[in-house]
């Protein structure tokens, strides 16, 4: 044990130039980081989540369910693509919601979502080829981040619709399971709008169970 501190300290003492620069950056980026946490918990922010939200109307009452809930590189995959989602993220306002990429890109960022789901339903899928008898149904989902109205935490949301609901609410709002879904109520009445008006935005998809 004795020879291995006299290596550690010979090491220190012929190279402590080098170790010094090494040790500063470290707690540079030690600190900043826990001041950038403490003030993402304040604000109740955490855009590196992603949330998968399902919306739908049971019995005239609106329903908001996770389906599940991941770190956003772990759905993306890409340390860029993951920091664009972020960006954008931060970019949404109260009037519109919806993250917005270029037209182009869309795509590939909807598609990792829908990946996931995807992943998560291949059940439904194979009992179907099987000949078993399933439900099934068209969903559109978008990447959205809340600002509007009491939102409590500030993260990303995959949310997924029906089709068939986005494009036919009712004109009446529905009963709410908890008054902070009202937020969630008027997001959905700007997403049908949104998705009139651009739909490449949005990204269709069945799920089968």
């Amino acid at each position: 044990m004795s020879q291995l501190f006299e290596t550690l300290r010979d090491l220190i003492v012929t190279h402590w130039q080098k170790l010094i620069p090494i040790l500063v950056s470290a707690f540079v980026g030690w600190f900043f980081g826990k001041r950038r946490a403490k003030q993402a918990w304040k604000n109740r922010e955490f855009f590196d989540r992603l949330n998968f939200s399902l919306t739908t109307l049971i019995d005239g009452k609106l329903s908001i369910r996770t389906l599940v809930e991941k770190r956003c590189e772990e759905v993306f995959l890409n340390s860029v693509a993951t920091e664009t989602v972020i960006a954008k993220a931060r970019q949404t306002t109260a009037a519109d919601p919806v993250l917005q990429f270029d037209r182009d890109d869309t795509w590939y960022y909807l598609n990792a979502v829908l990946n996931e789901l995807s992943e998560r339903f291949s059940d439904g899928v194979v009992r179907r080829d099987l000949g078993m008898k399933v439900s099934s149904a068209r969903y559109l989902i978008c990447l959205t981040c809340e600002t509007a109205g009491n939102i409590r935490t500030h993260k990303v949301r995959a949310l997924v619709i029906q089709k068939q609901l986005l494009t036919n609410l009712p004109e009446e709002p529905p009963a709410f399971e908890s008054p902070n879904h009202s937020t969630r109520w008027e997001t959905i009445k700007l997403l049908a709008t949104i998705y009139k008006a651009t739909p490449h935005r949005f990204l269709e998809m069945e799920l089968c169970q």
